[in-house]
């Protein structure tokens, strides 16, 4: 059960900006909006995959040289083993 709780004198509109918040940062808000109308299998995959390139983005945003010289040297001792 999610819920504000509202101090003395506090307005209601501010706990609302508060619940809203913080339902959007547990991403409810994102999911009830999405189940709201139907969704095919299409236009899933296709955010799905648009989600997973705003993840790679960031996640390749943030890597070392060394990082990916490591990943460059696993890559190569697969393709070694598979070749």
């Amino acid at each position: 059960m999610r819920g504000v709780s509202i101090n003395k004198g506090e307005p209601v509109d501010r706990a609302l900006k508060r619940l809203k918040t913080m339902l959007d940062n547990e991403g409810i808000l994102e999911e009830m909006r999405r189940r709201r109308a139907f969704e095919t299998t299409v236009q899933r995959a296709q955010r799905k995959a648009r989600s997973a390139s705003k993840r790679n983005r960031q996640r390749f945003r943030y890597t070392s040289p060394t990082q990916d010289a490591a990943a460059l040297a696993a890559r190569e001792a697969r393709n070694a083993a598979n070749a």
